[in-house]
């Protein structure tokens, strides 16, 4: 068998039922702890990785602390906030770990689009942390004025849709990041965004599993990075490593 490259995982959940968990749109995600997703990406060389919140999710945060104390060192959280959280809680979890604070503009559970400024800048001044977007890139022209003025940004699932590609890759061109992540769940065809993308800056692409694919068309499968390896060339370890572990400062 092929040793694989060091793999930081930038994108995945953690279901944890003993956590509060909320429905979404009529669905509720089965489990998946921290030992499943151990278990599961056993043969890929995972060497750290972001946990990330979902809609289902909300603002509890009792899950994710104790996500990352299971999983260890080289994990990080990705959390959703209220836009009244104090900034003494902002330092807390900076402090245990959370590196960054996701908005969810497609599916809900996070701090409403009219806080986005606000919110994340005050998250950067308070803990470094930066904003990361589940969005659909086609909505991308009327945020990227504030996106483009942010201090630090990704955007989640390559855009999701290739109408979307020239928006995002004009807030690249600005400095934000975006995740190589859910080819499940995107209307695009991967490859080439992977090389539109690392044409524009070679240090802005981040690989992530997205497990457990919760409403993905098809879940994430191990090939996944072997389709990255092909479009992400001699970028490759930068894509699976060191691009994501510059972001989230480790």
């Amino acid at each position: 068998m092929t040793t694989r490259r060091p793999f930081f995982d930038a994108h995945f959940h953690v279901i944890d039922r003993r956590f509060p968990l909320f429905e979404n749109n009529g669905f509720l995600p089965e489990e998946f702890p921290a030992g499943q997703y151990r278990e599961r990406t056993r043969e890929l060389n995972v060497v750290g990785g972001a946990v990330v919140s979902g809609s289902f999710q909300r603002f509890d945060q009792g899950y994710l602390l104790d996500a990352l104390t299971q999983l260890g060192a080289g994990f990080v959280g990705v959390t959703q906030i209220p836009h009244d959280i104090s900034d003494e809680e902002i330092a807390l979890l900076g402090q245990r770990g959370v590196r960054a604070v996701r908005f969810n503009l497609r599916r809900g559970g996070s701090a409403a689009l009219e806080h986005l400024d606000t919110l994340a800048r005050r998250v950067h001044a308070v803990a470094g942390m930066h904003t990361e977007l589940y969005v659909d890139a086609r909505d991308l022209p009327e945020l990227s004025p504030t996106l483009a003025a942010l201090p630090a940004v990704s955007i989640d699932h390559l855009g999701l849709h290739a109408d979307g590609l020239p928006h995002l890759l004009a807030l690249v061109e600005k400095g934000v990041r975006v995740k190589a992540t859910g080819f499940g769940r995107v209307d695009l065809d991967v490859v080439s965004t992977v090389r539109a993308v690392l044409n524009v800056d070679p240090t802005a692409l981040m690989a992530g599993s997205d497990l457990p694919s919760t409403r993905a068309r098809r879940p994430f499968e191990d090939t996944d990075l072997d389709l990255l390896a092909e479009a992400a060339g001699d970028c490759l370890d930068a894509v699976l490593h060191d691009n994501a572990v510059a972001f989230y400062r480790l």
